[in-house]
């Protein structure tokens, strides 16, 4: 009784994995491990080998990259939103008292190596990786400093909710835009 239960499971994810009908869903399972993946083995390596063999140049583009955001956020802050700001050391204080600071670990580049990785690890054609893998990347720049630009507008109108807001709803906004330019990407090559 349990081996044919067994048998007819086992059929059945057999069944899953090669009916043609499934392959959206398989390629969605496929995009959720992959990125996961990458997530954990990335935040493993950055807390247990701090970057080991490449410490001092992932040292470099993470505050290079911090102090480019900092830099466009300021601007969008002040010359589109009209916010009324002064900034030191990669902090910005608002005229409520409110502040954000924005460190290696807004710098975005554990995202953009996510995608360019889930990419090259995703079937699909060379050609359309050479251009989508770096446009995705200025793409997801592009969301950095619309978070940052978000994350000032709650800090200004409810300051109280700047942690959740960033913990809860911004980390994830990341990872729909990375969903989202992976589906762009996986319908052009059905094309």
């Amino acid at each position: 009784m349990i081996y044919n239960r067994i048998e007819e499971v086992s059929s059945q994810i057999k069944f899953f994995f090669r009916d043609s009908k499934y392959k959206q869903v398989r390629e969605v399972i496929w995009f959720i491990v992959i990125t996961a993946v990458i997530h954990f083995s990335y935040r493993f390596w950055a807390m247990h080998f701090q970057y080991w063999p490449i410490q001092a140049w992932m040292g470099s583009i993470r505050n290079f990259m911090a102090a480019t955001v900092f830099e466009q956020s300021t601007w969008v802050n002040q010359h589109i939103l009209g916010l009324n700001l002064t900034r030191t050391d990669h902090v910005m204080y608002f005229s409520n008292g409110s502040g954000i600071a924005i460190n290696d670990s807004c710098s975005g580049d554990k995202q953009i190596l996510q995608f360019a990785l889930l990419l090259l690890i995703f079937p699909g054609s060379r050609k359309r990786k050479l251009w989508f893998i770096p446009m995705g990347m200025i793409f997801i720049h592009i969301t950095n400093i619309i978070r940052v630009a978000l994350m000032s507008l709650v800090s200004v109108w409810q300051p109280e909710w700047t942690k959740p807001v960033h913990d809860n709803v911004l980390r994830g906004f990341f990872y729909i835009v990375i969903f989202g330019l992976w589906l762009w990407f996986v319908k052009a090559n059905r094309k």
